[in-house]
């Protein structure tokens, strides 16, 4: 199953049919290019895409965009708190695009150190990935593929927003706090992240 963020609006590509707003099963690259068009262009929030071979869906899906790989991290302090910056007005975890010869784990711990000035952070294990996609000035469409990983930080707190990236700020947050100031002003690839992490947790 694949969940990816269109608009903000959730595209839910799946073997079996789910419960959503609209339903469409698959037929051919057109299923897939109608779905986006619903999505971008009418009021429908959520749509389901549907077929046996999930796989060659994904593969024709992906055809449909430029792909860019990104890497970032839930970060957590001996406080049971986590680490969120502020770019552009909302809240977000801090994560970047892979350079080229790098892992996903390499990736992810750079961009946290450069964007929240952290040093050290110590990386746990994978989480998942998120996809959304955003069209260029040029109206070239990517599909953003971010790879996150739970982390854990234990040494000196020297937070500093990266101010040349937009972020304005660099804040712990605990659960309510996440709740109440992070979820209303956030994105909904941030919020399935969080919360799939804390499910794991509960397990």
């Amino acid at each position: 199953m694949y969940k990816v963020f269109v608009n903000e609006k959730k595209l839910l590509i799946s073997r079996q049919p789910e419960e959503l707003e609209k339903k469409l099963g698959y037929e051919s690259f057109t299923t897939l290019e109608i779905a986006l068009d619903l999505l971008e262009n009418t009021s429908v929030n959520e749509l389901n895409v549907y077929g046996d071979n999930i796989d060659e869906i994904w593969k024709e899906f992906q055809k449909l965009f430029r792909i860019i790989e990104a890497a970032g991290g839930l970060v957590n302090n001996s406080d049971g708190e986590t680490l969120f910056i502020k770019r552009l007005g909302r809240w977000d975890l801090p994560k970047g695009k892979m350079e080229k010869g790098e892992s996903r784990e390499e990736s992810a711990v750079r961009e946290i150190e450069e964007e929240t000035g952290l040093k050290n952070v110590e990386l746990i294990t994978f989480i998942n990935t998120t996809y959304h996609i955003y069209i260029e000035r040029n109206g070239e469409k990517i599909l953003k593929c971010t790879h996150w990983f739970e982390m854990n930080f234990n040494g000196e707190d020297t937070s500093t927003p990266q101010i040349e990236e937009g972020i304005t700020e660099v804040a712990w947050k605990n659960t309510a706090q996440i709740e109440s100031e992070v979820f209303p002003s956030t994105f909904q690839n941030i919020k399935l992240i969080v919360k799939e992490f804390w499910d794991s947790k509960k397990r």
